[in-house]
């Protein structure tokens, strides 16, 4: 019955998690996925521009740029000057993002301009069914008032395409795929004379009624419009969210593989999807949050604080208003420690009581490739959490904090692994080291372990999602006993 029971349970997360993925074809989409599940979970919602009245008992989140979010839970014994225990991670992927000037046309065809982002596996965007996904600011009148709203749209059907170039005129090719990203990595839109059918007369989709100076505003917008992008694709976004393509006035938008996550495998243990980095980590450390604050009683010996941080921008270094370098996470912690206390010392304070968990995917052990791993740190499938190590600083892990966060696998009976990169490979790093140079927190750097990463397609593990959120979860109920048995600045 035990094993019946757990398994059910491994389900059920793992479900959730498809679910998220699928739900999730882009940053913002991820941190409106992130909103729902906390609101039904009976987080408030607060605004970086006003002021907070926060409660100790209490639940909030706060969103930043609509693709950063972060949210906490306030224990009932708090007081300012306790520490913050968190786990961070980041909502973005590599993917291709749509141009300012997305109208290219040559050959007969019309193609959509696009630009890398991050270090993608570029050779995967190659023949796949692709989409288009993101936000777009949108124009809106009523009662003669003008505002502007953000939006968010998805195209879910394949309206793209990047097609590869038969062998037949690259007979070299097997030899060494390499592809130009300017000039080979565009998507095929549709054929000009297939466009040219299908258009709708641009008076059609223009202004019906109203003063003559009105229309003549709408026209230009939508001459401004079709002069940088495919009035196809502006029809096919327009029709999306119910408003005039004139009535588009920007967009942050990405190509998106249409391809749904789903669990797989010949005894179904693996979970094949796009975007596990990090929208995995993502889910994982949000339900756990969730899951750990759901009853009555869970914060009543809470004196700290829980918190999830969930990043943009870590796939491009960070440095942006809502990225792990931004003042994000240090503002969180000033404004919520304030709240109780006025001090402006006690914010020190917090930060050295505090600890951070930078939860990012890790690289599992390829069967393929296995010499591209060190001998003594091979993480693999369904062995649990990794802890990376970087003697140089590319992640934060540290012996303190990765004896506990082992701690906490000892006593819940997880699993847990190892990894340093080899010596003559370079090592990749994460919001981890950024975060603990940045704040001052102490730091332990974490994942899943994945194969594919960067891949337009990766793979993990089904035992892996459940062995990281029962981790993090038990990280949340138990860090503040644990970090108070421990001495080390004495």
């Amino acid at each position: 019955m035990a094993k019946d029971a757990s398994q059910s349970e491994v389900s059920s997360v793992v479900s959730h998690l498809i679910d998220f993925l699928n739900a999730s074809p882009t940053a913002f989409h991820a941190v409106d996925e992130a909103k729902k599940q906390l609101r039904s979970a009976g987080y408030s919602q607060v605004s970086e521009r006003e002021d907070w009245k926060l409660e100790a008992g209490k639940k909030y989140f706060f969103t930043r740029n609509h693709s950063t979010i972060v949210a906490f839970a306030i224990g009932k014994k708090y007081v300012a000057g306790n520490g913050f225990h968190i786990v961070g991670a980041h909502t973005d992927s590599p993917c291709l993002k749509l141009k300012p000037v997305t109208k290219v046309a040559k050959g007969g065809y019309l193609e959509v301009g696009v630009q890398t982002y991050g270090g993608g596996l570029w050779h995967t965007w190659f023949d796949r069914d692709l989409a288009v996904a993101g936000r777009l600011i949108i124009r809106e009148e009523k009662d003669g008032a003008v505002s502007y709203s953000h939006h968010l749209v998805r195209i879910e059907e394949p309206i793209m395409r990047i097609p590869t170039l038969a062998i037949h005129l690259d007979r070299d090719v097997n030899d060494g795929f390499k592809a130009n990203t300017q000039s080979h990595l565009l998507p095929v839109l549709a054929t000009s004379i297939k466009a040219d059918l299908s258009k709708v007369v641009s008076e059609n989709g223009g202004v019906e009624s109203g003063p003559q100076t009105d229309k003549k505003e709408a026209d230009k917008r939508i001459v401004t419009n079709i002069s940088k992008h495919h009035m196809l694709l502006l029809q096919l976004l327009a029709s999306q969210i119910g408003c005039k393509p004139d009535d588009i006035c920007d967009f942050d938008l990405q190509a998106c593989d249409t391809q749904p996550s789903i669990i797989a495998g010949a005894t179904k243990e693996f979970i094949f999807s796009g975007r596990l980095d990090n929208l995995c980590m993502s889910f994982c450390s949000l339900k756990a949050l969730i899951d750990s604050t759901s009853s009555e009683s869970s914060l009543e010996d809470e004196t700290g604080v829980r918190l999830v941080a969930l990043f943009d921008h870590e796939e491009v270094g960070s440095n942006s208003a809502q990225g792990a370098g931004s003042p994000v996470m240090l503002d969180s912690l000033s404004r919520i420690t304030d709240s109780f206390g006025p001090d402006s010392k006690l914010l020190e304070k917090t930060i050295q009581r505090s600890f951070l968990v930078s939860a990012d995917m890790a690289h599992a052990l390829h069967p393929n490739y296995m010499d591209k791993h060190e001998d003594n740190h091979q993480p693999k499938m369904h062995g649990g959490l990794v802890i990376k190590h970087n003697a140089n600083q590319r992640y934060a892990t540290n012996a303190v904090t990765s004896f506990i966060f082992k701690e906490i696998a000892a006593k819940h009976n997880l699993p847990i692994q190892e990894f340093v990169v080899r010596n003559d490979m370079p090592c990749g790093s994460t919001i981890g080291p950024i975060l603990a140079s940045g704040v001052g927190i102490r730091t332990v750097d974490v994942g899943s372990p994945q194969l594919s990463m960067h891949s337009i397609r990766e793979m993990c593990a089904v035992d892996d999602v459940k062995h990281s959120y029962e981790h993090f979860k038990a990280y949340f109920q138990e860090f503040s006993h644990l970090d108070a048995k421990m001495t080390v600045d004495v």
